[in-house]
């Protein structure tokens, strides 16, 4: 599935962030890269334990926590600790994929997740920067991907991606994966796709309505059927 959520973050959110990331330090991003990544990824990052990175990454999972679209179309049973990243003159990011399991410390937990889904949350405007655009790799084609700040994409993570140089400028961004519920990831489209419907029909009939009550109830039986926590 590949979706672009638009206003995740309020006006005030955003208008934060961007504040907190101007005035942030920033490190080198091939702290967070595997062994074979880490060989075509030229950009910054804030250190993941740096405050603004811990503080801004509470305020993104609040974000999504209340996004209705996110949590139909991933159907998250995890969500590691966002990371934010920065690039500028001439920065880029390799086709290359992501790891299938990350290991997370949160809480004083170690723990891990499986990738499946992927999400960009950006942070500058387009006509901030040139380049920088998010490109899917897919059966041998590439989708580009620029957003408004305050916009995210959300993407398999099982697909080939990379970013393309930022010649002008300078491109900030929230990254994160999530374990879905559902691996599978036609079953999460079926999910989507009938959850889209059925809003539609509770907004055209009502709640109490015998097909959106039926609709409501097959969902619910294939969510008891396909996930696992």
């Amino acid at each position: 599935m590949f979706l672009c959520i638009p206003s995740v973050l309020t006006a005030d959110e955003l208008a934060y962030c961007r504040m907190k990331l101007e005035a942030a330090e920033w490190t080198d991003g091939r702290e967070t890269a595997g062994a074979q990544s880490a060989k075509s990824k030229n950009n910054l990052q804030l250190p993941r334990n740096s405050e603004t990175c811990l503080e801004l990454g509470e305020l993104v999972l609040r974000a999504l926590g209340r996004n209705a679209s996110f949590n139909s179309a991933v159907l998250p049973y995890k969500v590691t600790p966002p990371l934010f990243n920065r690039y500028e003159g001439g920065m880029q990011f390799g086709a290359h994929v992501d790891n299938a399991i990350r290991g997370v410390f949160a809480g004083g937990i170690h723990t891990r997740i499986r990738t499946d889904v992927s999400s960009t949350l950006f942070f500058s405007e387009p006509e901030e920067y040139d380049g920088g655009e998010l490109v899917i790799h897919t059966n041998g084609t590439q989708q580009s991907v620029k957003l408004a700040a305050g916009d995210m994409v959300v993407y398999p993570t099982t697909v080939l991606h990379s970013v393309a140089p930022v010649t002008r400028g300078k491109r900030l961004a929230a990254f994160f994966w999530s374990q879905s519920m559902i691996a599978e990831e036609s079953r999460r489209q079926i999910m989507f796709d009938l959850d889209v419907q059925i809003i539609s029909l509770r907004e055209r009939l009502g709640d109490t309505d015998r097909t959106v009550l039926a609709l409501t109830n097959t969902y619910h039986n294939l969510m008891r059927q396909w996930c696992i926590l």
